[in-house]
C-alpha cells in the first residue's frame, strides 16, 4: 500500500472518534441526523476495507474489526433508541475500536513507495539510471520511467517542433508512456528530474506542466540531479564560482525537496553561490536540500566493457584486418563553443577533421557532438545551421571516422582511450577514469 493511503486510513479513523461524539450528542437531542452519521462512518469502514483488500497485504484480521465495528456501531445505536443500553459507554467503547484498528493498521499494512523518473533527453538518461536500477531493486517500491516530449525552441522562443525519444533508451529499461501515467491521481512518493530550466531553456523545452514549479505540487519530494558534471575545484576560488554560478541558480534549485550534486566540494560550491544570490538568510535551506551524494553519471561510467554493443561501421574503423585496436580520440564539440565562436569554430572543426583524416591509419576519431547543438543552432545562431550541417555530413560521408550521435554517452566513454575537445561533462567523467585530456583552442592550428 502507498504511504499517502495509509496515512490517510488513519486520518479517516480518527475522524470517527469526532463522529462518536456527535452521533452521541444527536441521539440524546433527538435528532435524526444521528443515523445519518452512524452511516457514515460504516461507510468509511467499508471503504477502508476496500483499500486494504485492493492492496497486496494480507489482513483479514483488520477486515474482521471493520466488520466488527460495522456491526458494534448499528447494535449501539439500536441499544440508544430503545434505552436499553446507557449512552456514556459509547464514547469509550468506540476509542478502544479506534485505538485497536490504528494499531493493527500501523503494524500490519507494509508501506510501498512509488517513484517516478521523468527524463527527456535519452542521451541524459545516465544521469538518473543508477539511481532508477536501485529503486528497481528495492522490494518496497515501485519505479516508473516515464520519458517526457519536449519542444524546440522558435528563435522567438515560442514552441515549435514536439520530439518524443521514449524509443532510444536502452531496452532493459521498461518505458512508461507520460499520456498512460496521471502524476495528479497517482501522486507519486518521489519524482526525479534532471531538467532544471522551466521557462528558462531558449533552445529546448518540456511542457510548462513538467516544470519543476508545478511538478512540485504532485509528489512529497521533487529530486533534481543535474544531467552535467563540473570540475571540481574549491569554493574559495572565486574565479571558478563564478564560471559555475549560472549551472547552479536555476529554477529547480528553488522549486526541487532535495538536489544531489557530484561531491561534497561541488555541494559547497552551489551552497556558497546560491547564498551570494540569496542572502545569508537563505543559507540553512541550501544546507538542508543540497546534498553531495555523487552524480550517477559516474556510476555509469564503471560498467564493464563486455556490456558494450559496437556497430559493425564502427569496428572497420577501430580495428585492423588482424584485429588488433587503433588508438581511440573520443572529439567532443559543445554548442557554447559554436554560440561563442561562430564560423572560426567551424573552421576549427574542419581543420581537426583533416589531422585526423590523414592520421586515420593509427588513430581512430570518434566525434561526439551535444545532442542539441541542432536544435540550439536552429534556435539562437541559425546563420551557422546550414555550414554545421554540411560538415557533419561530409564527415559521415567521407567514412574514416565515427560519428556517434546516439543516446549511449557511456560506450563512447569506455571506448576511447582519450579525450580531445570543448569542456563540458565528458571532460570530468574521462579525468575520473584516468584517460588523458587535451583541451581544443579555437585559434589553435599545430597539432603533435
Amino acid at each position: 500500500m502507498r504511504k499517502r493511503q495509509k496515512e490517510k486510513i488513519l486520518e479517516l479513523i480518527q475522524t470517527f472518534r469526532q463522529a462518536h461524539k456527535e452521533i452521541l450528542m444527536a441521539v440524546l437531542k433527538g435528532e435524526e441526523t444521528a443515523f445519518l452519521l452512524l452511516e457514515q462512518c460504516q461507510q468509511g469502514a467499508v471503504r477502508i476495507g476496500e483499500i486494504i483488500e485492493q492492496s497486496e497485504n494480507e489482513c483479514s484480521e483488520i477486515i474482521g474489526s471493520l466488520e466488527a465495528y460495522c456491526e458494534w456501531l448499528y447494535e449501539k445505536y439500536q441499544a440508544f433508541v430503545s434505552n436499553e443500553e446507557p449512552a456514556e459507554d459509547f464514547l469509550k467503547e468506540g476509542d478502544a475500536f479506534c485505538h485497536r484498528l490504528s494499531r493493527q493498521i500501523a503494524k500490519d499494512i507494509s508501506v510501498r513507495r512509488e517513484v517516478v523518473f521523468l527524463p527527456y533527453k535519452a542521451s541524459m538518461w545516465d544521469s538518473l539510471e543508477s539511481v532508477w536500477m536501485a529503486a528497481r531493486e528495492d522490494p518496497s517500491c515501485d519505479s516508473y520511467v516515464v520519458p517526457l516530449p519536449y519542444y524546440d525552441r522558435r528563435q522567438d522562443h515560442s514552441f515549435g517542433q514536439l520530439r518524443d525519444e521514449s524509443e532510444m533508451y536502452p531496452s532493459y529499461v521498461p518505458i512508461t508512456r507520460y499520456t498512460e501515467y496521471d502524476l495528479k491521481e497517482r501522486h507519486p512518493d518521489m519524482i526525479f528530474i534532471h531538467n532544471p530550466y522551466d521557462d528558462s531553456n531558449f533552445v529546448t523545452s518540456v511542457h510548462p506542466f513538467f516544470y519543476s514549479e508545478n511538478l512540485r505540487n504532485y509528489t512529497d519530494c521533487l529530486v533534481y540531479i543535474p544531467y552535467f558534471v563540473l570540475e571540481d575545484q574549491p569554493c574559495s576560488n572565486r574565479e571558478y564560482t563564478e564560471a559555475v554560478a549560472h549551472f547552479c541558480n536555476v529554477p529547480a534549485l528553488q522549486y526541487a525537496d532535495r538536489v544531489i550534486v557530484q561531491s561534497e566540494q561541488m555541494r559547497e560550491t552551489y551552497i556558497q553561490v546560491l547564498t551570494q544570490i540569496w542572502g545569508a538568510e537563505s543559507r540553512p535551506i541550501w544546507e538542508k536540500k543540497i546534498l553531495g551524494l555523487g552524480s550517477p553519471k559516474m556510476d555509469k561510467g564503471t560498467a564493464g566493457k563486455q556490456e558494450l554493443q559496437i556497430p559493425d561501421p564502427w569496428r572497420k574503423r577501430m580495428y585492423w584486418p588482424d584485429g588488433s585496436k587503433k588508438k581511440i580520440v573520443l572529439y567532443n564539440t559543445s554548442v557554447s563553443a559554436l554560440l561563442q565562436h561562430g564560423e572560426k569554430m567551424l573552421d576549427k572543426m574542419a581543420d581537426v577533421f583533416s589531422v585526423f583524416r590523414e592520421r586515420q591509419k593509427q588513430t581512430a576519431l570518434l566525434w561526439r557532438p551535444h545532442p542539441l547543438t541542432l536544435s540550439t543552432l536552429q534556435a539562437m545562431r541559425p546563420e551557422l545551421l546550414e555550414p554545421y550541417r554540411e560538415l557533419e555530413i561530409r564527415y559521415q560521408n567521407e567514412g574514416w571516422g565515427i560519428f556517434d550521435d546516439s543516446p549511449d554517452l557511456d560506450r563512447a566513454l569506455l571506448l576511447c582511450d582519450a579525450y580531445y575537445g570543448d569542456r563540458s561533462s565528458l571532460v570530468q567523467l574521462c579525468q575520473n577514469m584516468g584517460k588523458p585530456i587535451l583541451i581544443q583552442a579555437v585559434d589553435q592550428r599545430e597539432y603533435l
